[in-house]
């Protein structure tokens, strides 16, 4: 689906619900572009796991995460959250950490108030900083920003630690500090989110995780019950890089299992796409048009 010229606020402003499946290298992005989405997020935990092999505990570093986004929204025209986690340090690191991922080509950079090294939201011993601080690094962010196209999006995961009323406070002050848009991560119930999104005075995104699984932490609610509480915008970070796991576990084990350990030679449309599918995927024929254009015979 060719993309509209409606900006990534304008879409979180609608009264219809925008969707902001995870990406995290050039096939999920390319594949949530042809699948018909204008929006994705960049998943900091996706990034960890599939290039480090490490969870998300705040093992990925900047220049890690700014490369990766990229590389990713250079070959691919969604509209992209990329997650800055805490920002690198403090606010003055903020300031920096915004103007290179605008010039990475993203459209919204998000700023979390935990304690560097952050983790995932939805594991424990997750601490927060100071209001007063994670105020600053919000302005810095604005501050640092070149174009209002470029949003910021606060993040707090204070009703995991707090409360709600604690989060619903700390969105608050970060909206008066200029944040474009807010999330509030790890909610336990739809009342809880209910409860934020009714307070919250800009755009709010909710995390549904896995999408077709369930987690212990936040429950799974379908996008059409979320935008009738009010959330704006719904992401599922996890939601490619679980299905990526099974499919490459279900493959490995039909390899050792069939042409491995039965001698077999085995042709598996259910497991793997082809090499036309692949190169289609991945802009081949561009790259061959651009050959026949440019590339002559020189000798």
């Amino acid at each position: 689906m060719a993309l509209g010229s409606k900006s990534l606020l304008t879409l979180l402003c609608e009264k219809k619900i925008t969707i902001f499946p995870g990406v995290y290298d050039g096939y999920s992005a390319r594949l949530v572009s042809v699948s018909g989405f204008e929006t994705a997020t960049i998943s900091g935990a996706g990034l960890s796991e599939s290039r480090l092999g490490w969870a998300d505990r705040g093992i990925l570093t900047f220049k890690d995460n700014l490369n990766a986004c990229a590389e990713i929204a250079s070959c691919c025209d969604l509209k992209l959250v990329a997650d800055a986690d805490t920002g690198y340090g403090n606010a003055v690191n903020v300031h920096f950490t915004v103007k290179a991922f605008e010039r990475a080509g993203v459209h919204c950079l998000s700023i979390e108030d935990q304690v560097f090294p952050k983790r995932c939201g939805h594991m424990s011993g997750k601490r927060l900083i100071s209001l007063s601080e994670a105020k600053d690094k919000i302005k810095a962010a604005v501050d640092a920003r070149t174009s209002d196209e470029f949003l910021i999006r606060a993040r707090t995961d204070a009703a995991n630690i707090d409360g709600v009323n604690a989060a619903v406070d700390r969105l608050g002050e970060y909206i008066e500090c200029g944040a474009d848009c807010v999330f509030a991560d790890a909610l336990h119930n739809i009342d809880d989110i209910k409860t934020i999104a009714s307070a919250a005075a800009k755009p709010l995104f909710v995390n549904m995780g896995f999408g077709l699984r369930k987690r212990s932490t936040t429950p799974l609610i379908s996008p059409t019950e979320l935008e009738s509480i009010g959330v704006k915008a719904v992401s599922y970070p996890r939601l490619l890089t679980s299905a990526a796991v099974r499919g490459m576990r279900l493959a490995i084990d039909a390899f050792n299992s069939d042409v491995l350990g039965k001698g077999l030679t085995v042709d598996r449309p259910d497991l793997a796409v082809d090499f036309d599918e692949l190169n289609e995927l991945v802009g081949l024929d561009f790259l061959s048009s651009l050959e026949e254009r440019f590339v002559k015979d020189y000798e």
